[in-house]
């Protein structure tokens, strides 16, 4: 059901070659540009009516409009489930607590007597929030989107997600109820890559955005790297990934579990063990089998994605090895269940989001932990974070300088400009001193 991959014995191999051995799913953006490149450029001419279009090929609907109407989010909040509104409200709550504290202030220094630099931190004007609809419903996506965007201070938030043939054509509404608690009525009913073209380009229903966020198949990728430069993007997201490194105190009921919760996303999911303890595989290949049958989405997600070539069971030698493993594997999300796992869990380099001990485990940040759960995927947590209220804001330097400040500094300036063979850099200070650099 799902492989094992031996990394005992010899020492581990550094870098690429470690990253080599280790189990990856395949998900060729590239190929897919050319997918969506004539899908972009017919939005980019025709508008709304290209989305629409677009959207009764793949979504099985045909739209009169692609806005949702406000009565229709209304509606959704209306009649949601007592108990969904609840968690959803806890949801927002809890990553409201976390998100506001990453708000950066304005910083002042003073470089010299005279002389100081700012960074202001300011807002994106206006933001486009993915919202997939495919295989699941996902308002927590609404929640990982809006919220940051919105405590980073953005005054324009406009949410898509793909219609739905069952619900004539809007969103599912639980999308929509999602919106609606978070104060967000601009919604439209578009998805794949039409729906992130209609964000770059604009159309006679959508203004055009700053930037785009939020995670999708494989075409909304293609059409983020296509349109990357027009718009400003979160990242690319590919199939979703848990890595767990575990030792022999770890509970195989846990690992297995936890597991298989990721592998029901989609029979690309990767889901990965990495231990130190031939015990604890066995007793988790044991424990996958009885969890799997008495669960859903069996043979069409869980099952293809613990068998693909992206999932495995890796053996290490000790914890050094296995953090060398997942540093190499830099996943999306990364469990620690090993003795002591706060102080293994502050020596990984490489995560989107690391959930350490038997009683934090990755669904718990998808919903409820208060983090965002958008985040970097396909081993991108080498270099990137997962969305934040950073994502939202730009960072501006404001340089202030008095006469004598400039003054003293000038004759570096020109010398570097002279080094450089930019002699006007140079004489754009000369001028303010009668083209004579001050003395020191």
């Amino acid at each position: 059901m799902i492989s094992r991959i031996d990394l005992r014995g010899d020492a581990l191999p550094e870098g690429g070659a470690l990253r080599d051995l280790l189990p990856r799913a395949e998900f060729d953006v590239e190929a897919a540009l050319e997918t969506v490149r004539p899908i972009c450029e017919d939005v980019r001419h025709r508008g709304s009516a290209a989305v629409i279009e677009w959207g009764e090929k793949f979504d099985g609907v045909r739209l009169e409009s692609i806005r949702v109407p406000t009565g229709a989010i209304a509606e959704a909040v209306e009649q949601l489930d007592p108990a969904v509104r609840a968690a959803l409200e806890e949801s927002i709550r809890r990553a409201r607590l976390v998100h506001r504290e990453q708000r950066r202030t304005t910083h002042t220094t003073q470089v010299v007597p005279g002389g100081t630099v700012t960074e202001k931190w300011v807002p994106v004007e206006r933001v486009g929030l993915y919202v997939p609809g495919g295989r699941s419903v996902y308002p927590s996506s609404v929640v990982m989107n809006v919220v940051p965007a919105q405590e980073a201070g953005v005054e324009g938030i406009a949410v898509a997600s793909p219609p739905q043939k069952d619900f004539g054509g809007l969103p599912h509404p639980t999308i929509l109820a999602a919106c609606a608690l978070l104060g967000v009525d601009e919604v439209y009913a578009a998805g794949g890559a039409q729906a992130v073209a209609m964000f770059a380009y604009g159309t006679a229903e959508c203004l055009p955005v700053d930037l785009v966020t939020g995670p999708g198949n494989i075409y909304v990728a293609a059409a983020k790297r296509l349109l990357k430069g027009r718009i400003g993007i979160d990242a690319e997201a590919g199939p979703t990934e848990i890595a767990i490194l575990a030792d022999s105190t770890a509970d195989p009921v846990h690992v297995a579990a936890d597991l298989i919760s990721q592998a029901e996303h989609d029979p690309m999911a990767a889901a990965v063990l990495v231990t130190d303890s031939e015990e604890l595989a066995a007793a988790t290949e044991a424990e996958l089998k009885p969890q799997i049958a008495a669960t859903k989405h069996v043979t069409d997600r869980i099952e293809p994605a613990l068998a693909g070539r992206q999932s495995a069971i890796v053996l290490v030698n000790d914890l050094a090895d296995g953090l060398k493993v997942v540093d190499a594997y830099a996943a999306e999300h990364l469990e620690i269940q090993t003795a002591d796992a706060a102080a293994v869990a502050d020596r990984v380099r490489n995560a989107g989001a690391i959930f350490v001990g038997p009683w934090a485990p990755v669904s718990l940040g998808d919903y409820c932990a208060g983090s965002n759960h958008v985040l970097p995927t396909g081993g991108c947590a080498c270099h990137s974070s997962g969305l934040s209220v950073q994502s939202f804001l730009r960072g501006i330097h404001i340089v202030d300088y008095t006469r004598d400040a400039l003054a003293e500094v000038t004759h570096h300036v020109v010398t570097l400009a002279e080094a450089e063979d930019l002699p006007a850099h140079g004489a754009a200070l000369k001028a303010r001193f009668g083209w004579k650099v001050p003395q020191q």
